[in-house]
């Protein structure tokens, strides 16, 4: 080997290194962190002052033990890790864990992988930043300290098997929170006045819509309004003119580049952070943890020449952004191209994606305002007090508008790109069709992933590294869902006046339709109660905010990080104390009435295995239980509903002499047949569904089934099987790979158990 040797994070990282350092370099991968809090007395010694215990990860060990082999044989050891904190910090564990003397480690950091950023680097090494190392260390330590302390007392006093964290209880709250305000909500409705307007002298086929400047409570009112209007003369009272210009958005930070992949292309946050490391470690766009929307002189520089050359001259203005996020971390790069010439570039399908909305938002950046043009017309009449106002905007100069038009999180909301015919003032408008139509105000929305990361930004809780993992972490405790819902029909009122007649009629719209949205579990509710009873500090915003901002103080080496944590830790251990001893345990049971049928209570609360609803108190040896369905909460579900699931199991018939009945279970709703169980997909209502359609998915079943067993040896205990990814071997509760290029239906006995041995520890589970 050469007789220097490089450390970086990843494999793929350490291959686009490689190819731009000569053969004295040998690049090779940590594979992310080494160590670890060990999980003894909590991995940390309170007495101590809260001295960490690491351990090297079991998975980590041989990585561990080549890299210190090929440090004794290198003359330099240069610690390549990521630019941020938590890269900081693997640095640290690996100068540690190595035993590497201060003398033989370089530290070299880039926030992009291309040759002059590696040469760079190189050329301008420095020492491991214990602040940053202790920044990093002091959140691991307060977040394995509130885990490891609240949990217990979530097992005691809610369910066994929880658990609870800093920022994830936060994010859950703000859910729960906003699920609250929505059952609060009262739809309260309005009347929306609309007219059609035909102008004098223009042919019938212009049109111009304009909309009433006041909104209506009652039927009563907006028919009053239209009956004036009935017969009158409308003519153009005014018309404004107003000159507007529009400035491009920033570059992508971490959590802007999740809200708009979220909202242009459908990702979530882990497919966005998938991707953009990809695109990092092929020296593709800057590293993708960020909170700083500062672009370098070069990359300006780069985007003037790109911006000149593809659309001219008029098109380019250098812009510097300042960051406006609480508490940004360190002086990094926002997420940009390396090379701001390439405008596509050759990688996977979803990394092609955001790579071309990285470019656009970069390039957009760079560009001159768009001009606009916005025309308000305002038509009246004597017969009423009120104005109906048509607008419309006409882009002069497009400037930026060209390569991007950032998203919003607001549904309802809508580009005004309606088209004014030429008009002048005091023109006479003639009415086509004037409707007053019934509108119900919104509710609040319930966040989507990418909504949530920036009221948790805006509230300055967690940082770049933390909202995907955040967010997987309270989904996969079963916290919170992200699902989308069907929408309800309701009626609503529209009235019509049209050729000096009025009518009335009741229409029908779908509302409420939710689209990959964050809803609360019941677990997730009844744990977010209990926190914020108990441990207010720990579900505090500001608390979490202020935690946050004393990381940073910690980073910049003005605070102590274990005098940060005494702080915080006497007065909480004390309440973790308190509150096992005085607190009650908490339940979200509920009585919702009585069956009508037996005369006994009915309850809904959390069972083993989730929230059921019950009928029968818990001493009645004849109690029933049913699985609440998808989108009932203990809080909201009536009686009505709760019964409605005691519908089933449903016998819905007979196939081949046995039985066919209907039932939800722990994993859906579900056929039940000859013994076996069969899925019955998100589709189907296991209330409704009717014999014909439930021996169509028997017989699918039991087709399937036949497809998937290739061969069988009984007397060995194993099977050659299709799988979801191919054929396999099964071995009792172990599965094995086929060797590519064999056929799985020539397999023999003697040949399985060749290729069985040779598997080892290989097993592939599926």
């Amino acid at each position: 080997m050469g007789a220097n040797l490089v450390i970086v994070e990843s494999p793929a990282k350490a291959k686009t290194i490689e190819k731009f350092l000569g053969s004295e370099y040998t690049v090779k991968s940590s594979f992310g962190h080494i160590r670890d809090l060990s999980k003894k007395n909590l991995g940390i010694d309170i007495e101590k002052g809260f001295e960490p215990d690491y351990l090297i990860s079991e998975d980590k060990k041989k990585v561990v033990a080549e890299l210190k082999a090929l440090s004794k044989k290198a003359e330099t050891v240069w610690l390549a890790s990521d630019e941020d904190r938590e890269g900081e910090a693997i640095a640290w564990h690996l100068k540690d864990a190595l035993e590497l003397p201060d003398n033989k480690v370089k530290r070299i950091v880039f926030h992009e992988i291309t040759k002059d950023a590696i040469l760079h680097a190189v050329e301008n090494p420095r020492s491991v930043d214990m602040n940053l190392v202790m920044a990093q260390q002091a959140r691991r330590v307060l977040d394995r300290l509130v885990g490891f302390e609240l949990s217990p007392v979530l097992w005691k006093k809610v369910k066994p098997k929880l658990s609870a964290g800093r920022v994830q209880s936060v994010a859950v709250r703000l859910i729960v929170d906003r699920e609250r305000e929505i059952q609060a909500f009262s739809a309260k409705s309005q009347y929306k006045i609309e007219g059609v307007f035909n102008p004098e002298g223009a042919k019938a086929t212009v049109k111009v819509a304009a909309e009433l400047d006041e909104k209506f409570n009652t039927e009563e009112q907006a028919r009053a309004i239209l009956e004036k209007c009935s017969g009158a003369n409308f003519r153009i009272v005014s018309i404004e003119e107003k000159e507007a210009k529009r400035t491009p958005p920033p570059p992508f930070t971490t959590s802007t580049l999740q809200q708009e992949a979220s909202r242009k292309l459908g990702f979530s946050l882990n497919q966005t952070m998938r991707a953009a490391q990809n695109l990092y470690e092929a020296g593709l766009i800057t590293y993708m943890r960020t909170d700083s929307t500062n672009l370098s002189k070069i990359a300006i520089a780069a985007a003037k020449q790109t911006i000149t050359d593809m659309f001219g001259k008029e098109y380019s203005k250098t812009r510097q952004y300042a960051t406006k996020s609480k508490g940004a971390q360190e002086a990094h790069e926002a997420i940009r191209p390396t090379y701001l010439s390439n405008v596509e570039v050759q990688a996977g399908a979803q990394e092609k994606r955001l790579y071309s909305l990285i470019w656009k938002r970069t390039i957009a950046s760079q560009m001159a305002d768009a001009a606009i043009l916005k025309t308000e017309i305002a038509i009246g009449t004597d017969r009423i007090d009120q104005k109906f106002i048509a607008t419309a905007d006409k882009i002069k100069f497009d400037g930026f508008l060209k390569v991007y038009m950032e998203s919003d999180d607001d549904e309802s909301s809508e580009e005004n790109n309606h088209k004014l015919p030429a008009l002048k003032s005091d023109q006479q408008m003639n009415p086509l069709t004037i409707k007053a139509t019934e509108k119900f105000a919104q509710k609040p929305p319930r966040y989507t992933e990418a909504s949530l990361v920036k009221k948790l930004e805006e509230l300055g809780i967690g940082r770049p590294s933390t909202y995907a993992p955040t967010i997987s972490t309270i989904t996969m405790r079963g916290y919170i869902l992200k699902d989308s819902r069907p929408g309800q029909e309701r009626s609503y009122k529209e009235l019509t006046l049209e050729n000096g007649k009025i009518t009335s009629g009741v229409l029908k719209e779908t509302w409420g339709a939710e689209k990959n949205k964050l809803f609360p579990e019941d677990i997730g509710i009844v744990v977010n109660d209990f926190l914020v009873e108990n441990f207010k500090s720990i579900v505090d915003f500001n608390f979490t905010a202020k935690v946050e901002e004393d990381f940073d103080t910690v980073a910049a080496g003005k605070l102590v990080w274990n005098k940060l944590i005494d702080d915080f830790y006497k007065p909480f251990h004390k309440l973790v104390e308190d509150t096992l001893v005085i607190s009650r345990p908490a339940n979200a049971e509920k009585m919702l009435g009585q069956d009508p049928a037996t005369g006994k209570n009915v309850y809904v609360r959390i069972g083993r295995f989730g929230p059921l609803a019950q009928i029968g108190d818990n001493d009645d040896p004849g109690k029933r239980f049913m699985s609440l369905g998808k989108g009932q909460l203990i809080e909201t579900i009536t009686l009505k509903e709760a019964l409605k699931l005691f519908e089933l199991p449903r016998v819905v018939g007979t196939y081949n002499d046995k039985e066919v009945s209907c039932a939800i279970g722990r994993f859906g709703p579900f056929i039940k047949y000859d013994g076996g169980f069969i899925s019955l997909g998100k589709d189907m209502d296991p209330r409704t569904i009717d014999l014909e359609n439930c021996i169509r998915l028997i017989e699918e079943h039991v087709k399937k089934e036949k497809e998937k067993f290739i061969k069988d040896f009984p007397n060995e205990g194993i099977q050659v099987l299709n799988g979801r990814f191919g054929a396999y071997i099964k071995k009792g509760k172990e599965n094995y790979k086929i060797p590519k290029g064999t056929d799985p239906q020539s397999l023999e006995l003697e040949e399985i158990l060749s290729i069985i041995e040779k598997s080892g520890t290989k097993k592939s589970k599926r």
